[in-house]
């Protein structure tokens, strides 16, 4: 599981109640059940107006990625490229039995085509469609989410024009009745902005943040097979270890650069 987006929402909605908690004791004048039909029926809704089911039902598979812990070993891949070259230059025969070892589908792809005699154009080109079909197709379920995020204050708003709306008839009964409507008004102002608080924390506490965490995960995987890509480029050049690792130490951080001798 991923410890800073979980630690990072209870924060969040820790804070918030603590500073609610500094303004008044009485929670319960933040809990509706109508505004939060309102915000989270109304911003579902427009969703599924504007994606298709699946789409909108890949939300749930989207979230939950987000809090599932993504473990990405650029360096540990740039060592299996590393070893693998030496075996790519003595021959294809040897570098295919190394093939099921190969943990990384998208490497082990790459290899599988260098050993079937395709030309690195016509590896490239495959590779990176592949990059660009996943991206897309991710970036759609990020879209999603983004998406919500725009929604959900609009339909905060829209519960408190409703909310305004009651409250403006309930006192003009009130005055029709003979009693003072500015007793209600107050009571009846803070019920209505509850929607819009519900929309804005939704969309600032979960659905943006959501969006942002996912799409920086599709930028890190594109960096990783845009690495793999560059790496089948050379074990097809049957290029040095040491060229290798030293075209591949670009990919990495500093701090994770190995030297030959540490190879």
């Amino acid at each position: 599981m991923d410890i800073a987006s979980l630690l990072g929402i209870l924060a969040g909605t820790g804070l918030i109640l603590m500073g609610i908690y500094q303004l008044t004791p009485n929670f319960l004048i933040f809990v509706s059940l109508p505004s939060f039909l309102i915000v989270v029926g109304g911003s579902l809704a427009a969703t599924m107006i504007s994606f298709s089911m699946g789409e909108v039902l890949g939300i749930i598979k989207s979230a939950i990625a987000v809090f599932r812990r993504e473990k990405i070993k650029m360096a540990a891949l740039v060592d299996n490229i590393v070893d693998l070259a030496p075996v790519a230059r003595k021959s294809m025969q040897d570098l295919e039995k190394e093939i099921p070892s190969i943990s990384d589908p998208f490497l082990r792809d790459g290899i599988q085509m260098i050993v079937d005699g395709y030309n690195k154009e016509e590896i490239r080109t495959i590779l990176e469609t592949r990059i660009i079909n996943r991206n897309q197709r991710e970036k759609a379920e990020a879209n999603v989410l983004r998406t919500m995020g725009k929604f959900s204050p609009a339909f905060g708003m829209i519960g408190t024009l409703i909310g305004l709306v009651v409250m403006l008839y309930g006192m003009s009964e009130f005055s029709a009745a003979g009693e003072d409507p500015m007793k209600t008004l107050g009571a009846g102002m803070g019920a209505a902005l509850i929607t819009t608080f519900y929309g804005v924390i939704l969309a600032n506490l979960v659905f943006n943040p959501m969006a942002v965490k996912f799409e920086s995960r599709i930028e890190k995987r594109n960096m990783l097979q845009r690495m793999l890509i560059e790496g089948v480029m050379l074990l097809h050049d049957r290029k040095h270890p040491l060229i290798v690792r030293e075209r591949l130490n670009s990919y990495l951080r500093p701090r994770e650069w190995k030297k030959p001798e540490e190879s």
